[in-house]
């Protein structure tokens, strides 16, 4: 499948648990869209290169970087390596399926990759992931090397991409998990209907 890499200067794109809930699972069946400062296309080695204030945008998927580099497979498949600004930020955004506003985000002072036939986002140095219901964070980790596989929607941590614990104890992965349940002696709620004035 090829990709559409338009300059940001000549076109405007479209814009786009209780239980387990997955990304959207549409998302890698939609046109991968991207605006850019400047794009190369080696259309021999299946090769775009995307430079300068990118955004990548596929389904509800949306990631936003200095460079991203796509490559597609002789599948057919395309995977993604975007790259952070110079002291800034690559970061992603993804809706899950299970709700109305229920959301994933990753970010990483490196680079994110992103693999499109497996659903894998790996975020490199500084990475950090939150699940939102609206504006509302659920959870968030931390941690030099996380990977997000959205059909799954597993979160996993390391000290670095290979396992092996390397660096300090501040390079450490970290969860907060905020609690779910109604606060403690807060009163049950009650799926009556209330019939009081009528």
């Amino acid at each position: 499948m090829i990709s559409r890499i338009l300059p940001v200067l000549f076109i405007a794109l479209q814009v786009l648990p209780a239980g387990v809930a997955h990304a959207e699972k549409a998302d890698a069946d939609k046109d991968m869209d991207i605006v850019c400062d400047h794009w190369d296309d080696n259309d021999v080695k299946q090769i775009r290169t995307c430079t300068g204030n990118v955004i990548m945008k596929q389904g509800t998927l949306i990631m936003k970087g200095a460079k991203l580099v796509v490559t597609e497979s002789p599948d057919g498949w395309n995977s993604a390596v975007l790259y952070a600004p110079p002291s800034g930020l690559a970061t992603m955004r993804q809706k899950r399926d299970g709700g109305p506003d229920l959301w994933m985000e990753g970010e990483a002072s490196d680079r994110i990759t992103y693999d499109q036939k497996t659903g894998v986002a790996s975020m490199y140095v500084k990475a950090k992931t939150r699940r939102l219901t609206g504006l509302v964070k659920t959870d968030e980790a931390t941690g030099p090397f996380l990977t997000y596989n959205s059909q799954t929607e597993i979160v996993t941590g390391a000290m670095s991409p290979s396992g092996e614990a390397v660096g300090n104890e501040g390079d450490r992965p970290h969860v907060v998990i905020q609690p779910h349940h109604s606060p403690t002696g807060a009163p049950a709620q009650s799926s009556a209907p209330d019939t009081k004035g009528k």
